[in-house]
C-alpha cells in the first residue's frame, strides 16, 4: 500500500492510500461523516485491490487529511478535493466512484462541478446524496437524529455517549465484528467536534444530476439503516436513469461490515460488467 498526499483547490492536505495494479480500473472510496480511509476494513481493501486500483481517501477534516477551519459548507471545494486525487493519479477515464453515507454527497459535489468525462460509474452506499431541510436524498434515520447535536460537542461525556450509540447504529450488531465496531467508534472521536459540526451545516440539492446522470449507478442500501433512511437510497434509486438497486433485509448502515463478501461480490459484479464503450484505453 502507498500513502500518497495532495493538496484541495483551497490547500488543504488530501491523504489517500493507493493498492492493486497500477493499469487495473481506478476503484475510488470516500468514506462517510466522521470516519476515514480505514472504514471499509483490510478485507474488503485487499480483495479489491486484486481486481482493481484502489484508491482510498481521507476527506477533509478526516483521517490524516487536513482540517481547515472553513470551506465544509462549499460544495465545490469538496469537488476539487475529488478532482485534486484524480488529478494526482492521473486518472483521466474508467473511474468508479463508491460512497459511504456523506461520501455519497461528496460524490455528487463532484460530478455537479466537472461531469462524468473521468467516471464510468457510481456506487452509493447507505449514501446521501443531497442535504439540507426538505430534501428527500438527505433524509436522515433516527440514530442520527438521536446523536445530535451531542456528536457534535466538545464536553468529552456528551460526544463518547452520543457517538457510541450511533457507532452501534453503523454496523448493527453483527457477531465477531466487535473490534471493527470500535474502530469506527474511534474514528468518530478522533474527528474534530467542529468538522463533525460543520459538514452538516451546509445545503446542496443534487436531484436533478441525479435525474440527467448519464452513467451507471449501483444503489446498495440497507432497510434497517438508522443513520441515513432507506427512503434516501430509494429516492436515489428513483431519480437515476440507469440505477440498479440493492436493499438489503434488515440490514443496518454498513454493508461492508456486516457481509463484507456480498458486499464485495456485489460491486465487483456491477463494475465488471460496465460496459465497454467508456472503459481505460
Amino acid at each position: 500500500m502507498a500513502i500518497r498526499e495532495t493538496v484541495g483547490i483551497d490547500g488543504t492536505p488530501l491523504v489517500y492510500s493507493v493498492t492493486g495494479a497500477p493499469e487495473a480500473r481506478p476503484l475510488v472510496l470516500l468514506h462517510g461523516w466522521a470516519q476515514s480511509s480505514k472504514c471499509w476494513g483490510a478485507d474488503v481493501l485487499d480483495d479489491f485491490a486484486a481486481r482493481y486500483r484502489v484508491i482510498a481517501v481521507d476527506l477533509r477534516g478526516h483521517g490524516y487529511s487536513g482540517a481547515p477551519d472553513t470551506g465544509y459548507d462549499d460544495s465545490a471545494i469538496w469537488a476539487g478535493d475529488v478532482d485534486a486525487v484524480l488529478a494526482a493519479e492521473s486518472v483521466t477515464s474508467g473511474a468508479v466512484l463508491l460512497g459511504w453515507s456523506y461520501g455519497g454527497l461528496v460524490i455528487c459535489d463532484f460530478l455537479e462541478a466537472h461531469g462524468t468525462g473521468a467516471v464510468d460509474a457510481v456506487v452509493f452506499v447507505g449514501a446521501i446524496t443531497s442535504i439540507g431541510r426538505g430534501e428527500l436524498g438527505g433524509k436522515v434515520g433516527s440514530a442520527m437524529r438521536a446523536a445530535i447535536p451531542c456528536a457534535m460537542s466538545d464536553e468529552p461525556r456528551d460526544a463518547i455517549r452520543a457517538l457510541g450509540a450511533f457507532g452501534t447504529a453503523l454496523t448493527g450488531s453483527p457477531e465477531g465484528k466487535g473490534a471493527q465496531s470500535q474502530a469506527l467508534f474511534g474514528a468518530s472521536l478522533s474527528t474534530p467536534p467542529r468538522v463533525r459540526a460543520a459538514l452538516f451545516d451546509r445545503a446542496a440539492s443534487h436531484d436533478d444530476l441525479l435525474r440527467s446522470l448519464d452513467i451507471p449507478a449501483l444503489v446498495v442500501h440497507g432497510t434497517a439503516d438508522s443513520v441515513v433512511d432507506v427512503a434516501a437510497g430509494r429516492h436515489a434509486a428513483g431519480l437515476i436513469p440507469k440505477a440498479q438497486a440493492s436493499f438489503w433485509d434488515g440490514c443496518a448502515h454498513g454493508p461492508f461490515v456486516e457481509d463484507p463478501e456480498r458486499f464485495v461480490k456485489e460491486v465487483g459484479h456491477f463494475v465488471d460488467n460496465l460496459g465497454e464503450e467508456r472503459q481505460p484505453r
